[in-house]
């Protein structure tokens, strides 16, 4: 029996260090891309020898992926908690927007290494892209669709494309953020400041309330729900920053 606990003991502590190594690569990966990366600055990081990392990985390109597994696996599990919650079809669907909005701006991690393999793979130099699809993309499109079809077989939401739903409730918040310089010279506004961000998320989904309901006040009365219910998260500075360290 004892040789059992201390079996469990070892494996126990041997996943805390292998997830102290995750975290740390994730951060230093979605700060210096897989090529600024440096396995030293990770072990440091984890609190570990250098070659635990090559124990429990074989090698960088290894840590890496499992770095964005981690990540999207994540954000696949803050997805479907949303998907599978109370609410009506249209009010989920409002959540997903606000929650997506919101993870962009506290999730940079995710953030930088999507749009770090987005480069990688239209250069030919990785397929971990394949990853993130199977882990966040096809199912939560999926849920997505499943959900529209839902609001639309009952009468609560207008009869349009699901992905074209899709991409005016989730799309645009990405072209919002990654199209912030341009708004900065065209618009006189900081486009990534706490006051501009917190009207941009506020208008997303009063927007998105006016616009996929058959009844308006409905979706009106909803978006003022899931505004009060889902407060922004703190910026520090007052200011996000968007972008990889140097």
């Amino acid at each position: 029996m004892a040789e059992d606990e201390s079996t469990i003991q070892q494996g126990d502590r041997a996943g805390e260090t292998r997830a102290r190594i995750l975290d740390a690569a994730l951060n230093e990966f979605a700060a210096l891309g897989m090529a600024g990366a440096r396995t030293e600055r990770i072990a440091a990081a984890a609190g570990v020898n250098k070659a635990l990392i090559y124990y429990y990985f074989d090698s960088k390109d290894k840590l890496y992926e499992a770095a964005l597994e981690l990540s999207a696996c994540r954000i696949r599990d803050s997805s479907m908690a949303v998907f599978l919650g109370d609410g009506t079809p249209g009010e989920r669907i409002l959540r997903t927007a606000i929650r997506h909005f919101d993870r962009i701006l506290g999730q940079q991690e995710f953030q930088s290494m999507l749009q770090q393999e987005m480069i990688r793979l239209h250069k030919g130099e990785s397929d971990a892209m394949s990853i993130v699809i199977k882990r966040v993309f096809a199912p939560v499109m999926s849920m997505f669709q499943a959900l529209v079809r839902e609001g639309i077989t009952s009468g609560e939401l207008v009869d349009v494309d699901w992905l074209q739903m899709h991409l005016s409730a989730l799309g645009a918040n990405v072209f919002y953020f990654l199209s912030s310089p341009i708004w900065a010279r065209v618009l006189p506004i900081d486009p990534l400041s706490v006051e501009v961000l917190a009207k941009r998320r506020t208008e997303l989904v009063r927007y998105l309330g006016q616009t996929i309901f058959i009844d308006r006040n409905h979706g009106a009365e909803l978006a003022a729900k899931v505004l009060a219910e889902s407060p922004m998260p703190e910026i520090p500075g007052g200011r996000l920053v968007i972008g990889r360290k140097e």
